[in-house]
């Protein structure tokens, strides 16, 4: 079946997705795709990279080969997703989870969607942990999740990347910002980084610690991982883990945090949709059961 646009105003703006759905008339098992940190939009693209890369539009295709439907969405400000007064310094990142929730209601509603569950990539794992309870979701799936906090994350590429004269002040920041206290004097070498505009949203988002949000949830939670994801090692599956045991954890051999496999991006989000739509059915007999 061919996707589907869907738009959705608020009283910012509008968010605007595409609708994959399988072949049929369903009801089938729903799922609410959501990117991960940055400019990304709904296809799993960034500004940033060199080229499309068509992830997350892949994923979707392939889950609705598999009988799964999806939406996949451009974040606030990104893409479709048209933000008239976006201002960095007013950006929280629960802003993003409530986002997610709204979708997910949206999609829910649809008559072609029978159960709905929310399927986050890197960051989009921890938005999708945080909105799973108000969004009435089935289940969370974590694709290449982080395992610990951002800051945490920062923490470890700046004392790792910048000299010691500026990752001094650096982690100094981090640990302010993680306190909740802005930082008033930042040094230019430093400016981009933690520029008093997004010091709010950097603040807000470094309260949150994965594996004690999954801890929080009463919902069953599929965790997938790459081996040789660099950005965030397959050790962050662990400590996601760690945070819920009965989780379901499934390591792919050799894909990377763009769900590739030695640079194959489809036979890498085919591995990954085997293993959702697997856990999805798994679920649905367990409610039969």
């Amino acid at each position: 079946m061919p996707a589907q646009a869907f738009d959705l105003p608020t009283s910012w703006g509008c968010l605007s997705g595409t609708l994959e759905l399988p072949e049929g008339d369903g009801p089938w098992p729903g799922v609410l795709l959501i990117a991960g940190s940055g400019p990304t939009d709904r296809d799993g693209n960034n500004a940033l990279l060199p080229g499309p890369i068509d992830n997350l539009k892949r994923l979707a295709q392939q889950l609705a080969g598999r009988g799964v439907a999806s939406l996949r969405y451009d974040k606030r400000g990104v893409g479709g997703s048209a933000y008239p007064g976006l201002s960095e310094s007013a950006l929280r990142f629960e802003d993003l989870v409530a986002d997610a929730v709204v979708l997910a209601h949206q999609l829910a509603a649809d008559e072609h969607i029978a159960r709905l569950s929310l399927v986050g990539h890197s960051e989009g794992a921890l938005v999708a942990a945080l909105a799973a309870t108000q969004a009435h979701a089935q289940g969370v799936v974590s694709i290449a999740g982080a395992g610990s906090r951002a800051s945490t994350l920062m923490r470890t590429q700046i004392e790792a990347q910048l000299p010691p004269d500026l990752a001094q002040p650096a982690v100094s920041a981090l640990r302010a910002l993680e306190a909740q206290q802005p930082v008033a004097d930042v040094p230019d070498a430093l400016i981009l980084l933690f520029r008093p505009s997004v010091q709010p949203y950097l603040m807000s988002w470094f309260r949150h610690d994965p594996p004690q949000v999954l801890a929080g949830l009463a919902l069953p939670v599929l965790l997938v991982h790459g081996t040789a994801d660099t950005q965030l090692a397959v050790e962050h599956a662990h400590w996601l883990q760690q945070g819920r045991p009965d989780a379901t954890l499934k390591i792919v051999d050799g894909m990377d945090h763009l769900l590739s496999l030695g640079g194959d991006i489809p036979a890498g989000t085919r591995l990954v949709a085997d293993e959702v739509a697997s856990w999805l059915q798994q679920l649905d007999v367990r409610v039969a059961a």
